[in-house]
Protein backbone atom coordinates (compact mmCIF):
# COMPACT_ATOMS: atom_id res chain seq x y z
CA UNK A 1 0.00 0.00 0.00
CA UNK A 2 1.25 3.35 -0.46
CA UNK A 3 -0.38 6.50 -0.15
CA UNK A 4 -0.89 9.35 -2.68
CA UNK A 5 0.39 12.62 -2.05
CA UNK A 6 -3.77 13.51 -1.66
CA UNK A 7 -4.08 10.89 0.71
CA UNK A 8 -1.20 12.42 2.45
CA UNK A 9 -2.87 15.86 2.97
CA UNK A 10 -5.86 14.46 3.99
CA UNK A 11 -4.12 12.75 6.93
CA UNK A 12 -2.57 16.10 7.65
CA UNK A 13 -5.60 18.21 7.32
CA UNK A 14 -7.64 15.62 9.35
CA UNK A 15 -4.34 15.01 11.84
CA UNK A 16 -4.09 19.20 12.24
CA UNK A 17 -8.48 19.79 13.04
CA UNK A 18 -8.23 16.92 15.46
CA UNK A 19 -5.38 18.89 17.40
CA UNK A 20 -7.40 21.50 17.65
CA UNK A 21 -10.94 20.11 17.85
CA UNK A 22 -13.20 22.10 20.00
CA UNK A 23 -11.47 25.29 19.01
CA UNK A 24 -13.12 26.62 16.09
CA UNK A 25 -12.85 26.47 12.71
CA UNK A 26 -9.38 27.12 10.41
CA UNK A 27 -9.08 28.76 7.75
CA UNK A 28 -7.66 26.72 4.46
CA UNK A 29 -4.29 29.18 4.50
CA UNK A 30 -3.48 28.20 8.20
CA UNK A 31 -4.68 24.45 7.59
CA UNK A 32 -2.01 24.57 4.46
CA UNK A 33 0.54 25.75 6.66
CA UNK A 34 0.47 23.86 9.26
CA UNK A 35 0.34 21.05 6.85
CA UNK A 36 2.94 22.00 4.57
CA UNK A 37 0.57 21.67 1.63
CA UNK A 38 -0.51 23.75 -1.23
CA UNK A 39 -3.63 25.46 -0.33
CA UNK A 40 -5.47 24.57 -3.83
CA UNK A 41 -4.58 21.11 -3.98
CA UNK A 42 -5.75 21.19 -0.42
CA UNK A 43 -8.91 22.43 -0.71
CA UNK A 44 -9.65 20.05 -3.32
CA UNK A 45 -8.52 17.35 -0.69
CA UNK A 46 -11.01 18.74 1.91
CA UNK A 47 -13.85 19.02 -0.58
CA UNK A 48 -13.57 15.63 -0.72
CA UNK A 49 -13.43 15.12 3.28
CA UNK A 50 -16.50 17.13 3.43
CA UNK A 51 -18.20 14.62 0.85
CA UNK A 52 -17.10 11.47 3.08
CA UNK A 53 -18.32 13.43 6.21
CA UNK A 54 -14.92 13.68 8.22
CA UNK A 55 -14.99 17.50 8.26
CA UNK A 56 -17.42 20.30 8.10
CA UNK A 57 -17.11 24.05 6.30
CA UNK A 58 -18.11 27.30 7.64
CA UNK A 59 -18.29 29.68 5.00
CA UNK A 60 -17.84 33.68 5.28
CA UNK A 61 -15.29 36.15 6.27
CA UNK A 62 -14.35 34.11 10.00
CA UNK A 63 -15.35 30.79 7.62
CA UNK A 64 -13.00 27.48 7.51
CA UNK A 65 -12.84 23.76 8.42
CA UNK A 66 -13.89 21.60 10.97
CA UNK A 67 -13.96 18.19 11.88
CA UNK A 68 -17.64 16.63 11.70
CA UNK A 69 -17.17 13.95 14.45
CA UNK A 70 -15.01 13.47 17.60
CA UNK A 71 -11.44 12.64 16.75
CA UNK A 72 -12.08 9.50 18.55
CA UNK A 73 -14.72 8.62 15.84
CA UNK A 74 -12.88 8.87 12.68
CA UNK A 75 -10.12 5.85 12.17
CA UNK A 76 -6.53 6.53 10.25
CA UNK A 77 -8.19 3.36 7.76
CA UNK A 78 -11.25 5.18 7.27
CA UNK A 79 -9.56 8.57 5.76
CA UNK A 80 -6.88 6.30 4.40
CA UNK A 81 -9.48 4.33 2.01
CA UNK A 82 -11.72 7.12 1.29
CA UNK A 83 -9.20 8.98 -0.42
CA UNK A 84 -6.87 5.90 -2.20
CA UNK A 85 -9.22 2.91 -2.08
CA UNK A 86 -8.87 -0.44 -0.52
CA UNK A 87 -5.72 -0.99 1.38
CA UNK A 88 -3.69 -4.15 -1.40
CA UNK A 89 -0.06 -3.77 -1.87
CA UNK A 90 -1.02 -5.83 -4.99
CA UNK A 91 -3.84 -6.23 -7.61
CA UNK A 92 -4.72 -9.68 -7.09
CA UNK A 93 -5.58 -9.37 -3.31
CA UNK A 94 -8.68 -8.20 -4.44
CA UNK A 95 -11.24 -11.05 -4.59
CA UNK A 96 -12.87 -9.96 -7.95
CA UNK A 97 -9.67 -9.97 -9.55
CA UNK A 98 -9.16 -12.69 -12.48
CA UNK A 99 -5.75 -11.33 -14.38
CA UNK A 100 -3.67 -14.37 -13.23
CA UNK A 101 -3.54 -17.97 -13.98
CA UNK A 102 -1.43 -19.33 -10.91
CA UNK A 103 -3.57 -17.47 -8.69
CA UNK A 104 -5.05 -19.98 -7.03
CA UNK A 105 -1.59 -21.56 -5.43
CA UNK A 106 0.05 -18.33 -5.76
CA UNK A 107 2.35 -17.89 -2.92
CA UNK A 108 2.99 -13.86 -3.18
CA UNK A 109 -0.78 -13.13 -3.39
CA UNK A 110 -1.02 -15.29 0.31
CA UNK A 111 1.87 -13.00 1.36
CA UNK A 112 0.40 -10.09 0.18
CA UNK A 113 -3.17 -10.61 1.58
CA UNK A 114 -1.37 -11.23 4.96
CA UNK A 115 0.03 -8.12 4.52
CA UNK A 116 -2.85 -5.89 3.05
CA UNK A 117 -4.98 -7.57 6.95
CA UNK A 118 -1.85 -6.60 9.00
CA UNK A 119 -1.68 -3.06 7.35
CA UNK A 120 -5.85 -3.11 7.92
CA UNK A 121 -5.84 -4.30 11.44
CA UNK A 122 -3.10 -0.89 12.32
CA UNK A 123 -4.91 1.65 10.43
CA UNK A 124 -8.36 0.44 11.47
CA UNK A 125 -7.26 0.83 15.34
CA UNK A 126 -5.60 4.10 15.16
CA UNK A 127 -8.18 7.05 15.94
CA UNK A 128 -7.31 10.61 15.30
CA UNK A 129 -7.48 11.60 19.00
CA UNK A 130 -4.74 8.76 19.52
CA UNK A 131 -2.77 10.75 16.99
CA UNK A 132 -3.43 14.03 17.53
CA UNK A 133 -2.44 12.93 21.21
CA UNK A 134 0.68 11.72 20.18
CA UNK A 135 1.53 14.96 18.33
CA UNK A 136 0.94 17.13 20.95
CA UNK A 137 2.55 15.55 23.45
CA UNK A 138 6.30 14.77 20.86
CA UNK A 139 5.08 10.74 21.66
CA UNK A 140 6.79 9.02 18.91
CA UNK A 141 7.21 5.39 19.98
CA UNK A 142 4.49 2.86 19.22
CA UNK A 143 4.24 -0.29 19.46
CA UNK A 144 1.60 -2.28 17.62
CA UNK A 145 1.05 -6.13 17.59
CA UNK A 146 -0.84 -8.50 15.59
Amino acid sequence: MRITYRGDYALRAVLNLAMHYNQGVVTIHELAKRADAPAKFLEQVLLDLKKGGFVESKRGTNGGYLLSRHPKNIKMGEVVRFIDGPIEPIACVEERYSGCKSMPACVLRNVCKEVAVATSNIVDKVTFEDLAFKAKTGKKETVYSI
